[in-house]
């Protein structure tokens, strides 16, 4: 696929989270996809495939939440196969504290497939508002 082509896409996937609806994330994420959160904070880790990623990381992630989260994109930098996105979280937890974390994401695209998506963020907010990632869950996500 071109860069724009996989822009395109990559937006889609915000739009869909903007209006806490859709299902472009799950329909274009590759089977053997990883999503690497960064840094060295217990949120920190690779997480293989499909099912760790949806059920293992953001499974985690959405427990959080009483309503679908939403992250809302601002700026989209495409070339050839990665997408570097500045977004804004806009959330509540369900205990009433702001989640509104910021990132930039770097997507890689393959084939029209979600390949591999590297998080950065404010792991300090993390940590404070959703408190530490279980091993336990990690180890249940992992390959």
């Amino acid at each position: 696929m071109s860069a724009a082509a996989n822009k395109k896409l990559v937006q889609q996937v915000y739009t869909d989270s903007a209006n806490r609806s859709g299902t472009t994330f799950l329909d274009n994420l590759a089977e053997d996809a990883t999503w690497v959160v960064t840094g060295q904070y217990s949120w920190s880790h690779e997480f293989k495939g499909r099912d760790a990623i949806n059920n293992g990381l953001m499974g985690h992630f959405r427990s959080f939440f009483a309503a679908r989260p939403r992250t809302v994109a601002f700026n989209f930098i495409a070339e050839g196969d990665y997408v570097v996105v500045e977004a804004r979280g806009d959330n509540v937890t369900k205990s009433g504290e702001r989640y509104d974390n910021q990132y930039c994401m770097v997507w890689r695209i393959e084939d029209g497939r979600i390949k591999q998506i590297k998080e950065y963020c404010d792991s300090a907010l993390v940590e404070r508002v959703l408190g530490k990632f279980p091993e336990e869950r990690k180890m249940t996500a992992a390959v």
